[in-house]
């Protein structure tokens, strides 16, 4: 086989083959495809699309270039959870814990921030000692003793997709949704887990900015969970501003054991015990402890607690905190009518909470504590919002980044997405 017969198959508006797929996938992985032939193909890819019987060989083939993980060891039932990306979602942080509280076990593999969205490994590293990189039997031992992990992924899990996913970003091909769909899942369906959950982001701080392209991934991801035996659910859900009030990886540590001690910003609960209760279903546990009264009774917390320990983390310790601080006032009186996620992001980004390449670190402490959120009534003076830095220098590029990110005005006129926009099945 020959990969301009594979580029040309696509190229002109047909469906490959399997044994087409198989080969390609298996020879650039293993180098035999160059990367300018591989860019080929994705563009014809991103430009013909794919059927669902090849987006899901596609992901099938990737999943197999590596390992697979196996939790049959594990006493109870296995649930996982995969958001696509946003400015203030630390779901992950309080809903692993609360799902295992509840009786199911979450492995979590959770990846770092990269540009104007936070990555769940950079917020649980500002908690002190605490370890990201864990060994399969570390893995299991936590899982094991606590009911759920997070952690980074192995090299082992899905090659493929991480060779393809770095040409994908500089070939302009990031926007193709089978290309997108088969990268997540067939990491996902790598981790081992019997059912999981997509939190499917949509709006000007997410991925996805119109409800039906959200509507086709979600679909075309659905559909390859079901096709590979592992039940699978997706909600989209808003991201046109910010999740809950804080922004930045400290501080969402920080709001994330809020709502597990019982508090919280009502819209990061809400989420958060909606996303537990279509993990713990799809894990065939809805007869299990309402995550509700998990959060109320303390027992998420114990298991928060738990889990941070086994990873070498001290649960008491202090958080990092920014050396410098600016508040933003409201610039009249009236009804915060807007407050754009995307221009919050790249703030929370350039005060230092994120990086530009993946290499580059981040501070704990930087971000932004967002004091009104669109629908509330604010004084002229009153602060909107905080920003957070380690340095004064940071403080101009991230207010360039907030112009026109947030109105005041008379009412609300255009009302915000639904948090929970749709449930695909």
């Amino acid at each position: 086989m020959h990969a301009i017969d594979v580029i040309v198959t696509k190229r002109d508006g047909h469906e490959l083959s399997a044994e087409q797929i198989e080969w390609v996938i298996d020879a650039y992985t293993k180098g035999e495809v160059a990367d300018e032939q591989m860019s080929s193909l994705a563009m014809a890819i991103l430009l013909n699309g794919m059927s669902r019987r090849e987006v899901s060989q596609w992901t099938d083939a990737m999943l197999r270039s590596g390992d697979r993980m196996d939790w049959s060891a594990l006493d109870r039932p296995t649930a996982d959870k995969h958001s696509t990306g946003g400015v203030g979602d630390k779901i992950t942080l309080p809903l692993a814990p609360l799902v295992a509280a509840c009786g199911a076990a979450v492995p979590q593999l959770s990846g770092r921030g990269l540009g104007h969205t936070g990555g769940t490994l950079d917020k649980l590293e500002s908690i002190p000692g605490w370890r990201a990189s864990l060994s399969p039997e570390e893995m299991l031992g936590v899982l094991s003793s606590t009911g759920a992990v997070i952690c980074a992924a192995g090299t082992g899990l899905a090659p493929a997709d991480r060779k393809l996913y770095a040409l994908r970003d500089v070939t302009g091909t990031v926007e193709s949704i089978p290309l997108i769909a088969s990268s997540i899942m067939s990491k996902k369906i790598a981790e081992g887990t019997g059912s999981l959950v997509l939190d499917v982001k949509v709006g000007s701080g997410a991925f996805m900015k119109t409800v039906p392209r959200a509507r086709e991934l979600a679909e075309t991801m659905v559909a390859i969970g079901t096709d590979h035996g592992v039940r699978t659910i997706a909600l989209l859900t808003a991201m046109d501003r910010p999740l809950g009030r804080k922004v930045g990886n400290a501080l969402e540590v920080e709001e994330s054991v809020e709502v597990l001690a019982g508090g919280g910003p009502s819209d990061v609960v809400e989420l958060t015990v909606r996303l537990a209760r279509e993990m713990l279903a799809a894990a065939g546990m809805s007869g299990a402890k309402d995550p509700a009264d998990a959060l109320a009774d303390g027992s998420a917390m114990d298991v928060w607690r738990a889990m941070i320990r086994a990873q070498g983390g001290d649960p008491d310790a202090a958080l990092p905190r920014a050396a410098e601080t600016l508040d933003i006032p409201a610039p009249a009186s009236g009804v915060l009518t807007r407050l754009d996620a995307y221009g919050v992001g790249v703030a929370a980004w350039r005060l230092g909470a994120g990086r530009a390449r993946k290499e580059d670190p981040v501070s704990f402490g930087a971000g932004i504590t967002l004091h009104a959120k669109p629908g509330d009534t604010v004084r002229e003076g009153q602060p909107l919002m905080t920003l957070h830095a380690d340095d004064t220098s940071r403080f101009d590029s991230a207010l360039a980044s907030l112009e026109g990110a947030y109105e005041v005005a008379g009412e609300l006129v255009v009302e915000p997405l639904p948090l929970v926009i749709e449930r695909i099945s």
